[in-house]
């Protein structure tokens, strides 16, 4: 979406005869705004002081088969 200034930008490169103030007035009472880009916001908190869970699959010796159920869980989580 466009905000005053591109608007006004835009209506400049058309050859539409206009005054950059009064696109500003015009964009306000028609309740436009330029959508602004959302903040960074980091969701792990790898700073923290407690221990790590311990890599069951070590203790099987990398054993990914199970012998009963509920023995080993796997996930994939390459897309973090």
């Amino acid at each position: 979406m466009y905000g005053s200034p591109r608007a006004y930008e835009e209506l400049q490169s058309r050859d539409v005869p206009c005054c950059k103030n009064t696109v500003a007035k015009v964009v306000r009472a028609a309740g436009i705004w330029a959508r602004t880009a959302k903040k960074f916001k980091a969701t792990t908190d790898s700073k923290h002081a407690r221990p790590a869970a311990t890599n069951v699959l070590n203790q099987l010796n990398q054993r990914f088969e199970a012998s009963r159920a509920n023995e080993v869980w796997l996930a994939d989580i390459t897309y973090i």
